[in-house]
């Protein structure tokens, strides 16, 4: 009996380029395409990888395998890798802000920062007397604020997390880079998860993760403020199976998606072209299970198919 399998089932090597892994669904992604790139594997054995965060000053790369609590580190140069950190707390995402230190969230109930002598400052754990549920993923904006998610993924048991009920609802945030006040930028987001901006910061992406009867990626429009987040629209509507997580906004405005926990057909990452605005143009923007990545009219120009499931991405340069 012949099985069929999907593109992306297993995992091997691919020997020739270009690599089919690689599908360009759209001529306009050919410019990003580098010719003798391939999907590699740089690394295996953990039990849950998200949050990727690229050091392009220290050629490597950070990520956290939240049941195992530790963040792994892999060497651009040797390909070594090694355990960054343990334990971490059920880290989960992870971003730098403008000094290049690490943010992270954990699903510990806590969103903290690595200084550069390495010791860890909490940036917040509660709101209003009341702990945080389980920070998701963050972002940093160019002023120096610190906006994450806050969804109860990481308490509703104890693989990765320590199962506990929440004690508030569930919250995009923002830390003030001077103050580090606190506040709620938005709410009614069903299960807040990848977030970003694009590249004039005037658009926030977030993926709703528990959205009804699809995951959705949503767009605000950011006020002149800097701050207050209206318009909200949908800007990807994932259909059914479609399982946007991790995302990063290129240079370009093409948003690049983790897009993890579908159907094997979905299994790599997407890249979308930028949403616009109609005062003001705006670049594209992307998605990832698969790797998305979309145009502006919200339509995927390329997929690279992956052999496992895709939370988070990371991208160099991008926001």
């Amino acid at each position: 009996m012949t099985i069929t399998t999907p593109n992306s089932a297993g995992w091997r090597d691919h020997p020739r380029y270009p690599d089919p892994a690689i599908e360009i669904l759209d001529p306009r992604f050919e410019k990003y395409r580098i010719f003798s790139a391939a999907v590699e594997r740089l690394y295996t054995g953990c039990r849950w990888s998200e949050g990727p965060v690229y050091f392009a000053d220290g050629r490597y790369l950070l990520w956290s395998d939240i049941p195992n609590q530790r963040i792994l580190k892999w060497e651009e140069e040797t390909g070594a890798v090694s355990i960054y950190r343990r334990p971490t707390n059920w880290g989960n995402g992870n971003t730098r802000d403008r000094l290049g230190r690490l943010i992270t969230c954990e699903h510990g109930r806590r969103v903290t920062r690595t200084e550069i002598d390495g010791s860890i400052t909490v940036l917040a754990d509660s709101w209003r007397g009341k702990k945080l549920n389980s920070p998701n993923d963050v972002v940093v904006k160019s002023d120096g604020s610190v906006w994450f998610t806050d969804p109860i993924f990481g308490i509703l048991g104890n693989y990765e997390g320590v199962k506990s009920e929440p004690e508030i609802d569930q919250y995009v945030f923002r830390i003030d880079g001077e103050t580090n006040a606190m506040s709620i930028v938005a709410e009614g987001v069903l299960g807040p998860n990848g977030l970003c901006f694009n590249p004039d910061e005037t658009i926030l992406y977030v993926v709703e993760s528990r959205g009804e009867p699809n995951r959705k990626i949503l767009a605000y429009d950011i006020g002149s403020d800097g701050v207050t987040l209206s318009n909200k629209q949908v800007h990807i509507d994932a259909g059914p199976g479609g399982t946007p997580d991790g995302m990063r906004c290129d240079v370009d405005g093409n948003l690049w998606c983790g897009w993890g926990m579908g159907s094997a057909a979905l299994d790599g990452g997407k890249c979308l072209r930028r949403r616009w605005r109609q005062d003001r143009p705006h670049r594209p923007a992307g998605t990832l299970r698969q790797c998305l990545f979309w145009r502006p009219d919200a339509q995927p120009i390329v997929h690279g198919r992956q052999p496992v499931s895709v939370c988070g991405i990371c991208k160099y340069p991008g926001r």
